[in-house]
């Protein structure tokens, strides 16, 4: 490729990087788009439209953009490391792991790779191993992934009773059977249960069962106790220190708590809830 080419398709990126800083996205594609007519199988163009497209939601089409980038330029860690946490959310966690452990071959030193692998190892149960990925990701970069403040079990469930005794009698009352759990990360099925899927990453919580205004006498399933779930990693990512942490656990239970009453999201973000 001569070098003109290689400083117009330089110059495409410079602009499609300015438009993802000013929340241009469709405006940054147009510039991709621009710069894969000058060379449809230049890496660095198809990490850049991966960028936009994890930007936008679109984790499918980023996954593509940063698989064709990754392989395009197999040294190149942050291909890897970006395709990586692409996959993760979109519960592919093998492929997660796999393109982790590319990214930390072709950079030992890429923090991103190991906080991905982190996650993984998070969601297989592995939470020593998790522990280790993650303090090996806050020592490369402390300021891109912090240490995450921690709650006990015992404290948690002090934070719920507390909660729960700001909410009025009849409420507590209808509540008495609903079971809350507190779980570290949420399940695939369990992010499969939401059209589109919800990231492993995102969901802090869920109540499964019949809310109070779907029970009926005349369906003796809408009356078996729910379950309010709450997912203790995501929550803890959520928050900057531990008050925060305290906060967004009391949210979180109120929101799912509302969804039990019958509230739809757009009655929980009026109540802020959302």
């Amino acid at each position: 490729m001569s070098r003109s080419v290689e400083d117009r398709i330089e110059a495409l990126l410079d602009d499609a990087e300015d438009c993802i800083d000013a929340g241009n996205l469709e405006g940054a594609l147009e510039f991709c788009e621009l710069a894969l007519r000058l060379q449809p199988d230049h890496p660095g163009t198809w990490f850049v439209k991966g960028d936009v497209l994890r930007t936008a939601g679109a984790l499918e089409a980023a996954a593509q953009a940063f698989r064709k980038a990754a392989l395009g330029r197999p040294d190149h860690a942050a291909c890897w490391s970006s395709l990586a946490l692409t996959a993760f959310e979109l519960l592919r966690f093998d492929e997660a792991a796999g393109a982790a452990a590319r990214a930390i071959r072709a950079d030992p030193h890429d923090a991103d790779a190991w906080w991905v692998r982190s996650l993984v190892r998070q969601w297989r149960g592995d939470l020593e191993g998790a522990r280790r990925a993650e303090l090996h990701a806050h020592w490369l970069d402390p300021l891109a992934h912090p240490l995450p403040p921690v709650l006990t079990d015992e404290e948690v469930e002090e934070l719920i009773s507390d909660a729960l005794r700001f909410m009025p009698d009849e409420v507590r009352e209808y509540l008495a059977d609903v079971a809350i759990i507190l779980e570290e990360v949420p399940s695939a099925e369990a992010c499969s249960w939401y059209d589109p899927p919800a990231s492993p990453l995102e969901l802090l919580g869920y109540f499964s069962g019949a809310s109070l205004r779907d029970r009926s006498t005349h369906d003796p399933w809408s009356q078996l106790p729910g379950t309010i779930v709450l997912f203790r990693a995501n929550l803890a990512r959520r928050a900057a220190d531990r008050e925060e942490l305290i906060d967004q656990l009391r949210i979180t239970l109120f929101h799912e708590v509302g969804h039990f009453l019958g509230l739809d999201e757009d009655d929980l973000e009026d109540r802020g809830l959302d």
